[in-house]
């Protein structure tokens, strides 16, 4: 038996979704209705009569407001559906509920820091303090491709990360203290055996000043160096060349080890979203996050501006006020921000979303929270923190995913899974990243970039808790040492973008 052609997530929606293509003149079986016009894959059908002004629900939630009358079997998009305010009723912690934590956790082969600290992968990376030493870098990390570390199996690479800030910008104050927390983020990253920090020398972002601000210190795991001070591009590039084949060695003598999923903190990421995101592979992705938590472990929900409008539905999962109170205050901040740079929250859904049936921010919000999967919010992050808390947290972040993505890994992040419909490619050194793909087409033209198939749940054959429990085996593997598809593709060295506040001067 075929699946129906169209989705309704609950009886209180006045409109369903495409399942598949549906032309005009199709009768909708269970809805009663004929469709008046093309309604392409993962695209909304109004159920129902709406006039103008009134209330769309979908997840039996509002999604926005009919921009004129709208009839039965009408395809609702952008030409008939906008934004409007509404009150949102934020009931704190009136959802918490105890964790139900498994007796026997599940287990991951990891590798163990000397500092107990757990890491899922073995690199030395080298950051930059200033955009004027990325090419610097990026010449070091070129002396050791191409088979240079044959001698060394258990180092997984020399990685550069660099960025396009650093200078051009105020020594002190917030958009320095975000740069500077993310760089240090990273400096203390479990999948970095070792790192190396390269200045130009005359940069705003001086590397003393990162130090004393982040409480770094030199040692024989993480060396700092300036071009000008060292003399030049090639002594610097010889000299750094000799740091990093001094560290290899004591890099190589890892092993891996049986360790317990409490030491997974897990990137939740979703981009290039469609109509199919918060069907199919959000809510799975959900499903192995309340596994993971279930079992120990922690997950970092990110993109504030993408959870807009759904904030109400992770203040009612806080532990305490005050948790709720500092989700609801870092919204209040990004439309206070938006407000300021003339643009609004609503910049997003991007041309790619809506092509894949996304209509408004509040649409794609909805979909985007079901990453969060059920469990307690049990703490709210800035940008680039420090992620201690065990369970689902939240950290503020902007929405593009390379910047989301990088803030996560630089709180702690040791792995990401990231849900696509339209088709992201992407990885984050040092952090493994497994890409989600909502829907069976996307999989079969992708299947290169794509790590799991969430379609088998709009096409009839898993079901969400099948396809996160599979998700929960995937990361658990993956944590282990098994590649996912970016990194068998090399990415996550140019994805690295700390978010840059501020005037550039």
């Amino acid at each position: 038996m075929s699946p129906p052609i169209t989705i309704r997530l609950n009886p209180a929606d006045n409109v369903v979704v495409a399942r598949t293509d549906l032309l005009p003149g199709t009768t909708l079986p269970g809805e009663d209705i004929t469709t008046k016009g093309h309604i392409p894959p993962g695209h909304k059908v109004a159920t129902a009569d709406i006039a103008e002004g009134e209330m769309v629900r979908k997840y039996a939630q509002i999604i926005g407001f009919a921009s004129r009358p709208i009839a039965r079997g009408e395809h609702v998009h952008t030409h008939n559906l906008a934004m409007g305010d509404f009150a949102r009723d934020y009931a704190f912690c009136r959802d918490a509920t105890p964790t139900a934590f498994v007796p026997e956790p599940a287990t991951f082969q990891g590798i163990v820091r000397p500092d107990g600290r757990v890491a899922t992968r073995n690199y030395i990376g080298i950051l930059t303090s200033v955009n004027c030493s990325a090419h610097v870098a990026n010449m070091v990390a070129d002396k050791f491709r191409h088979g240079a570390l044959a001698e060394y199996p258990n180092v997984d690479g020399v990685v550069a990360l660099t960025h396009g800030t650093g200078c051009g910008m105020a020594s002190e104050g917030e958009a320095m203290d975000v740069l500077r927390r993310t760089i240090a983020g990273y400096s203390r990253h479990p999948n970095f055996w070792g790192v190396l920090v390269i200045g130009l020398g005359c940069e705003s972002n001086q590397i003393g000043g990162l130090m004393k601000a982040e409480g770094l210190s030199t040692s024989g795991q993480f060396h700092t160096m300036t071009i000008q001070d060292t003399g030049g591009t090639r002594k610097t590039v010889a000299e750094a060349v000799a740091r990093i084949q001094e560290m290899l060695p004591e890099a190589n003598k890892v092993a891996r080890q049986t360790v317990p999923a409490k030491h997974l903190t897990l990137a939740l990421q979703c981009g290039g979203s469609d109509g199919y995101s918060g069907i199919t592979a959000n809510p799975a992705l959900g499903a192995a996050v309340d596994l993971l938590v279930r079992h120990g472990g922690a997950a970092v929900l990110s993109e504030t501006p993408e959870i807009y409008g759904a904030e109400h539905l992770l203040t009612r999962r806080a532990v305490a006020p005050e948790i709720g109170e500092k989700l609801v205050g870092r919204i209040k901040w990004w439309e206070e921000y938006t407000a300021r740079t003339g643009n609004e929250m609503n910049n997003n859904p991007s041309p790619g979303n809506k092509a894949g049936g996304l209509t408004t921010i509040l649409e794609k919000s909805l979909g985007a929270v079901a990453k969060g999967g059920s469990t307690n919010l049990v703490d709210v992050y800035k940008y680039a923190e420090p992620i201690t808390a065990r369970g689902f947290v939240f950290m503020d972040t902007p929405g593009y995913d390379p910047v989301s993505a990088t803030g996560q890994v630089a709180g702690g992040a040791n792995i990401v899974c990231f849900t696509t419909g339209r088709g992201s490619v992407f990885g984050c050194k040092p952090a493994p990243s497994l890409k989600l793909a909502t829907n069976t087409p996307l999989w079969n033209r992708m299947m290169d970039d794509m790590d799991i198939n969430c379609g088998g749940i709009v096409d009839g054959s898993a079901t969400v808790q099948e396809v996160g429990e599979a998700i929960f085996r995937l990361i658990l593997a993956t944590a282990s040492g098994q590649q996912t598809k970016s990194e068998e593709m090399g990415f996550g060295e140019e994805e690295f973008t700390p978010w840059q506040i501020g005037a550039v001067m």
